[in-house]
């Protein structure tokens, strides 16, 4: 159990990240790696804009097209936590050069795909190198910068792995009707080999330990795989699949489980193992973890309910639903500086604090949504969440990195940004099954109020088909006409009724959080100088 709850000895006596580097050059680093952050996370949602458009371009089935997702994100998920390990091995700067350049490969293939299983293959491989670049970039803006600079580093990844995900539908939407779906993946090509050759001609700042390589504990992988892989299909897929009443998805469970307890038996007993668990020994960086899981709650699921409010009730468009969420990146844009400011200020629960209640406080005030809510209705709780955001990834993120010796800040920034992740997926998952069960009950209580006065009803189907028949070519199809109106009416109102409730069901949840902030490590994030380096 020891090699698991020590640093590794390859890094005892390892130089600090960035050691000698001007603060210019540390910059100039920094903001390169951060260009292919917004990459690899822009990828995830202008893609899920299109599907439909991918579909027909691959004559892929629509059964098969989810897919198309629940491949990058498996292969995301299992590369955040190996990142640190391989990073440490190829050092930093190498590793995250591989990683845009396979990005950009991909990308391309991805481009040039002709069936779905092709596309498939390429898709793994830029979720698998796109997963990589998420946590060095964080690990390495807390080497590089400390105190205030910190903060602001927090910010500005915080507004780009937020910026993001809202700004995708709009991009997406808008390539795809402009110049096709291919371009979703093409647009990746001139980023990223800037990014590979700007890292490469900025030259070294740590070290590579290549004899990692020959000491890979592969049990260790294939478990890694197997357990996150596994969890992230189960989340992703089990909503459409009313979870373990599928045996397919109850298969995948019981294997992630097992999965499961292979990787923490590795984590702690392996002699070389891939993923170390010593963050966790500090009891900040645990509770930091739960934030940072509760924060990806928030996040994903604010994130993914609002477009699937405006798609399936509204029925907007790709674009349309770009154009109206993009007010949050503004409040969010507007929110980082502030939200860095305070957490060198004053006791950083106190700023997650802060960020829970404007979460909490945003999804209430859309609790009593209707079916003709759009852009101005729903604008105060965009921004309300937008700040809210920030306020949360800060201090999370903080809290967990903050005064970490270099030699463990890769895996903790690999196992923050995991957890973030796995909190994003659950919430994902549980708002997808919440709005199936409302929609259900909702329904069913409609239905029953038409029951109950059906004299109602009918005078109200026949007064709607009578002005139908003035309209249609065949007056005689008015009637069912008539009857399909009412059908996708109540649908639509039952729908909205079930948006209501998970509404105000992640509002509680968001208020409730709040007691786990005392468990939380306090302080501002003004560097600890007994720590720094260490």
């Amino acid at each position: 159990m020891a090699a698991s709850l020590a640093v590794s000895p390859d890094f005892d006596d390892a130089p600090a990240v960035g050691a000698g580097l001007s603060e210019g050059r540390k910059l100039t680093i920094f903001l390169v790696m951060t260009v292919g952050q917004f990459m690899a996370l822009l990828d995830i949602q202008i893609v899920a804009a299109s599907m439909n458009a991918i579909q027909a371009g691959l004559s892929a089935a629509a059964d098969e097209i989810d897919w198309l997702q629940t491949a990058y994100l498996m292969a995301e998920i299992v590369m955040i936590p190996l990142s640190a390990y391989l990073a440490q091995a190829l050092s930093t700067r190498w590793m995250f050069v591989a990683s845009a350049a396979l990005f950009t490969v991909s990308s391309l293939m991805c481009g040039a795909a002709w069936d779905l299983p092709s596309m498939l293959v390429f898709r793994v491989l830029q979720g698998f190198v796109g997963g990589a670049m998420i946590p060095l970039v964080f690990a390495t803006g807390f080497s590089f910068f400390d105190g205030p600079k910190r903060a602001m580093v927090t910010s500005i990844l915080g507004v780009i792995s937020t910026l993001s995900p809202t700004l995708g539908p709009a991009v997406g939407g808008w390539i795809t009707d402009t110049i096709g779906w291919r371009w979703l993946f093409f647009i990746n090509i001139l980023p990223g080999a800037a990014v590979t050759i700007a890292l490469v001609s900025l030259g070294p700042f740590d070290k590579a330990r290549p004899a990692m390589l020959a000491r890979i504990d592969w049990l260790h992988a294939a478990a890694l795989a197997l357990f996150l892989g596994g969890l992230q299909y189960v989340l992703e897929e089990g909503p459409r699949h009313q979870w373990f009443q599928d045996r397919g998805i109850a298969t995948v469970a019981w294997l992630s489980a097992v999965g499961a307890a292979v990787f923490v038996e590795r984590c702690l007993f392996s002699a070389s193992p891939l993923v170390s668990l010593a963050p966790f020994r500090r009891r900040g960086f645990a509770a930091a973890g739960v934030m940072s899981f509760i924060t990806g709650v928030g996040l994903y699921t604010a994130v993914y309910l609002t477009p699937a409010f405006l798609a399936r009730v509204r029925g907007y468009t790709s674009y349309d639903i770009g154009t109206t969420t993009f007010i949050s990146g503004v409040f969010m844009t507007a929110s980082a500086p502030v939200a860095a400011w305070l957490a060198t200020k004053i006791d950083m629960r106190i700023v997650m604090g802060i960020g829970l209640i404007l979460f909490g406080a945003s999804f209430w005030m859309v609790s009593g949504v209707t079916s003709q809510w759009g852009f101005w209705q729903l604008f105060w709780m965009q921004a309300v969440r937008g700040a809210g955001v920030l306020f949360c990834m800060v201090p999370s993120v903080s809290m967990a990195l903050n005064n970490l010796p270099d030699a463990e800040l890769k895996g903790a920034s690999g196992l923050n940004n995991l957890m973030r992740n796995l909190g994003g997926a659950l919430g994902i998952a549980l708002v997808n099954t919440g709005l199936q069960h409302y929609f259900a009950w909702h329904l069913q209580q409609l239905a029953e109020g038409l029951g109950r006065a059906p004299q109602d009803a009918m005078a109200a189907a026949a007064g709607l088909a009578a002005r139908l028949a003035q309209s249609l070519p065949h007056p005689d199809q008015a009637p069912a006409a008539a009857r399909a109106a009412i059908g996708q009416l109540v649908a639509r109102e039952a729908l909205t009724g079930a948006f209501q409730d998970v509404f105000r069901l992640c509002a509680l949840a968001f208020f409730a959080a709040l007691v786990a902030l005392p468990f939380c490590k306090g302080g501002s994030m003004m560097p600890d100088q007994e720590h720094l380096h260490h």
